[in-house]
C-alpha cells in the first residue's frame, strides 16, 4: 500500500466517492495539496481530505476507506502520514470532528490520540452537535 498526495488524475475517483462537497472544492483541495490518498496496484483505497482551521490549525475534514478495505489499518495509515506531514510542517495541534452520535469514528479518533475538546450546532443549517477534537503534536 502507498500512502500520498492526491493528484488531478485522482479527481474523478474523488468526484464519485467524496459527496460532502462538490467538484469545484474537489479541485481546489486537490491544487492546495489537501487531499490524501491510500492505494494499492493502482486502486484507491480511501482519502483524507484537510483544511486549515483559522488558516493554520491542520483540521481532517473527511476521512473515508472503501467498506471493502476498512478496518486493515489503512484510515490508520492515512493520518500517520498526515500527522508526520503537518508535524514537519511545525503544527504543533490537530483537529478534526464528528457528528455527535457517531460513536464508531469517535472511538477511532480516540485511540488515535485525539481528545474530545467541545461541540458545537450550527443553528437551522445543522441543529446536529458537531463533537470537535484535538491532538496535541
Amino acid at each position: 500500500m502507498k500512502i500520498r498526495y492526491g493528484q488531478q488524475e485522482d479527481f474523478e475517483w474523488l468526484r464519485a466517492q467524496d459527496n460532502h462537497v462538490g467538484a469545484d472544492w474537489i479541485k481546489r483541495c486537490l491544487h492546495h495539496g489537501e487531499y490524501i490518498i491510500a492505494a494499492d496496484d493502482g486502486e484507491i483505497l480511501g482519502f483524507l481530505r484537510f483544511s486549515l482551521f483559522w488558516g493554520n490549525i491542520p483540521y481532517m475534514d473527511m476521512i473515508r476507506v472503501q467498506d471493502n478495505h476498512k478496518r486493515r489499518g489503512i484510515g490508520t495509515a492515512m493520518l500517520n502520514f498526515w500527522e508526520r506531514d503537518m508535524r514537519a510542517r511545525g503544527a504543533k495541534v490537530l483537529m478534526t470532528s464528528s457528528v455527535v452520535h457517531e460513536t464508531e469514528p469517535q472511538d477511532w479518533h480516540k485511540r488515535n490520540g485525539f481528545q474530545e475538546c467541545g461541540q458545537l450546532t450550527f443553528g437551522q443549517h445543522e441543529p446536529t452537535p458537531e463533537v470537535f477534537f484535538v491532538k496535541d503534536l
